[in-house]
């Protein structure tokens, strides 16, 4: 191992989107025994100090290939496609269009019932996005279609957000 090796190379999986999740785990956990600081208590500061950047650097790429977008974006980088969400926000009209429906279904649902049903929409849409972002990445090799992709899906993840908050506010 090295701490410049990608995240895939570190945890000893196959370069993708869809991956072994458990596996995933099982290695993170591996990964976490092989390098936690208290191991090497007895070999002084110095030892601690570059167990302390394993185990940070292994963390890191834990969180990274744990979570779908991140992984995505991770991806896409490797490849030469930045996702540049913050500049980059062009999206095709149809998803705008659907946006500002969700949008408005959420400024207008009344009660607890209509938020959590709009919450199962979109996450019906997230669900299918992310399967396409998957074949994207993994069978087309399509990484300029995969990052617009991403970045639709980082808007679904903030929409979401705005209602796991209306949910909380109606519960309140």
């Amino acid at each position: 191992m090295k701490l410049d090796d990608d995240d895939f190379t570190l945890f000893g999986l196959p370069e993708g989107f869809v991956l072994d999740a458990p596996l995933l785990d099982q290695r993170w956990r591996e990964l976490q025994r092989e390098v936690h600081p208290d191991r090497f208590a007895a070999e002084g500061a110095a030892a601690q100090r570059v167990a302390m950047q394993w185990a940070v650097r292994v963390n890191q790429g834990y969180q990274r290939l744990k979570d779908p977008l991140k992984r995505a974006a991770y991806l896409c980088e490797r490849r030469g496609v930045s996702i540049d969400a913050e500049r980059n926000t062009a999206m095709p009209t149809d998803f705008l269009v659907q946006q500002m429906a969700w949008r408005e279904a959420l400024d207008e649902a009344e009660d607890e019932a209509a938020v959590q049903a709009l919450a199962e929409q979109v996450a019906q849409h997230e669900a299918a996005a992310l399967g396409q972002l998957g074949h994207s990445l993994d069978q087309q090799g399509d990484t300029d279609a995969a990052a617009a992709q991403l970045r639709a899906l980082m808007f679904v993840a903030r929409f979401r957000q705005d209602i796991d908050k209306r949910l909380e506010a109606l519960q309140t």
